[in-house]
């Protein structure tokens, strides 16, 4: 997972757009996979760091919670219906979102965009 997240620093990195859509972000996200822990740290749009957890000293803004199963439905080229969106996720069942849900709503294409961007290896 730890690796997948680094191409997608890459990847968010050479997108014009995503940095546009994202340059008034700078904030900690938790992602939590499988019970293991991602601290996403954007500043102005970038993803300055990814620290691997857990941490209880590490604040976070708000934190999605998933499962690997999930993540590889919602990064195919074309997934299923339910799988296709963060909020289709929580919906069905197999994501939480929990914390300052207003700071995700306020930059809601900038997170969904960036968590699809696996999609794109998958259209390769």
């Amino acid at each position: 997972m730890l690796e997948l997240l680094q191409r997608m620093q890459a990847r968010l990195d050479a997108s014009p757009h995503m940095l546009r859509l994202g340059r008034l972000i700078s904030e900690t996200v938790l992602l939590r996979v499988d019970g293991d822990e991602y601290y996403l740290v954007f500043d102005k749009g970038h993803l300055a760091e990814v620290v691997p957890g857990p941490s209880r000293k590490t604040p976070w803004r708000f934190a999605i919670t998933t499962d690997s199963e999930a993540l590889r439905e919602f990064w195919k080229a074309h997934p299923k219906p339910g799988f296709h969106d963060i909020f289709g996720l929580v919906t069905i069942g197999r994501a939480k979102i929990e914390g300052d849900i207003l700071a995700m709503v306020k930059n809601l294409r900038f997170f969904k965009e960036f968590l699809a961007l696996p999609r794109e290896e998958a259209l390769a």
